[in-house]
């Protein structure tokens, strides 16, 4: 755990007893912070004062003492409606902030590599912290993926923490400047609580405002969203600006075409990697992955061919096109990650012969981010609230089946597969819907699909015959 004694002697609020908020409320009372926490779930607050968490009711704080609001990321404080705790808070000049930004005050001099987008930036976190481990520094990873960020290990004696930072975190750190940023791509997602794209790209802008000269921000250029940023960038040239694709040559970059990772961050387009030897980075999409992370590695001072050994040695992330199992010549893949149209879009592009599980709770923005990446789709399983609209959408374009829940659905791909025999058939479990209908989150839903290929396996083994024996 991280101790922050940065705010030694002040009072500061915690609100949202989540892992960050308990994570954050620990670390500031372990540096000598007057703590008030607070959760609105009385189950959240037993579970912190358990922790040894001081837990108050913030309604009786004196707000005019109260140094700084330290928010759990899932709380809003500006939309669509502020939490009547950050409404106090803003009434009395009283900063928020969230543990990225606590993390950043407590350990300045640590590098930070800070990742966001709307797709890919588990991936390429946990990629680029591979590739890191792999060439022998001292690196923790966290942020958005998996551990808090005051869980991680002090590294101010020399590191680097590669940190996922999604936009409602990037909300809550003002002060946060990375020494290498990246932004892989934009899409619509989360405008409820950005309300409209212009408020969502001003979140993930966030992630470059405080940087200076001496930094770098490394950006995707294959959606129009990201381009343009990186052209404003580019313009003002307050640091250093860099281009990554996985479709297209950037000059002064680094980019894949047709699978070959080159790199003219030099301006001499030295091809460095075949990305097929990248077992666990299928796609153009996981190849800008992998650009971004070759780029922030060199950028770093590591070698090329250091960072190549470890990006083919690269395990893959749990949910995002793992590769399940194979029964009867069929892939399983579990892309659970998969919560919105874009994200599936990028998994459909991936594969040939795919019989698709999608469904869930569909976003606002709708499914016709799809329409150009279904013509490999041989069949549509539907599940949950979104069956009937996805259905609608996909009208006579592929046939669909209506199976309700991931248990038939998988069950039903699986037979037709089997059935078609078409070489390098996949059974894609690629949502495009979040996944709040039937599950708490994507983890637990994509171990359920886990769960039902493994129930296939084990009936496949029970019905081979046995080896040897009378004829």
């Amino acid at each position: 755990m991280i101790t922050v004694s940065t705010f030694a002697g002040k009072t500061v609020a915690v609100f949202g007893l989540g892992k960050s908020g308990v994570s954050a409320a620990l670390a500031l009372q372990a540096g000598g912070a007057e703590v008030w926490a607070w959760d609105d779930n009385e189950s959240a607050r037993h579970a912190a004062k358990e922790k040894g968490v001081s837990v108050a009711d913030l309604d009786a704080l004196n707000w005019d003492i109260c140094a700084t609001l330290v928010m759990s990321p899932g709380v809003p404080f500006k939309l669509p409606a502020p939490h009547p705790v950050a409404e106090h808070a803003l009434a009395h000049g009283c900063e928020i902030v969230g543990d990225i930004e606590l993390l950043y005050r407590a350990q300045g001099e640590a590098k930070f590599i800070g990742i966001t987008g709307t797709n890919g930036k588990s991936t390429t976190t946990a990629l680029l912290g591979h590739v890191f481990r792999e060439c022998g520094w001292r690196t923790e990873i966290g942020g958005n993926l998996g551990t808090p960020a005051l869980d991680l290990s002090p590294l101010n004696d020399g590191g680097a923490y590669v940190l996922e930072c999604s936009s409602y975190q990037l909300d809550l750190c003002p002060g946060f400047s990375p020494n290498i940023s990246v932004l892989l791509n934009i899409s619509p997602d989360h405008l409820e609580r950005h309300g409209n794209m212009e408020g969502y790209i001003a979140a993930k802008k966030q992630i470059f405002e405080n940087q200076s000269s001496e930094d770098v921000a490394i950006l995707g250029v294959d959606d129009g969203y990201s381009t343009e940023i990186y052209e404003d960038l580019i313009a003002n040239r307050h640091q250093r600006v860099v281009a990554v694709s996985g479709v297209r040559v950037v000059a002064g970059g680094v980019y894949a075409v047709d699978g070959q990772l080159v790199d003219d961050l030099n301006c001499n387009h030295v091809t460095v990697l075949d990305l097929r030897d990248a077992v666990a980075l299928p796609g153009v999409h996981n190849h800008q992955n992998a650009a971004a992370a070759y780029a922030v590695a060199r950028l770093s001072g590591l070698s090329a061919d250091a960072i190549c050994r470890a990006v083919v040695s690269y395990p893959g992330l749990a949910h995002r096109q793992e590769r399940v199992d194979q029964i009867n010549g069929v892939l399983f893949i579990n892309d659970s990650k998969a919560t919105n149209p874009d994200a599936a879009a990028k998994a459909l592009d991936s594969y040939l012969d795919i019989y698709w599980i999608a469904g869930g709770r569909a976003k606002d923005a709708g499914f016709g981010a799809l329409s150009s990446h279904i013509d490999n789709v041989r069949h549509a399983y539907l599940v949950g609230e979104a069956a009937d609209q996805l259905g609608q959408f996909l009208g006579e374009l592929v046939p669909c089946h209506h199976s309700g829940d991931i248990l038939v659905a998988t069950q039903q791909a699986h037979h037709q597969a089997t059935q078609d025999q078409n070489p390098g058939s996949v059974v894609l479990f690629s949502p495009a819907c979040a996944s709040f209908d039937q599950f708490p989150n994507f983890e637990v839903r994509g171990d359920f699909f886990k769960q039902c290929v493994d129930g296939l396996v084990q009936t496949h083994v029970n019905k081979a015959p046995a080896k040897g024996g009378v004829a």
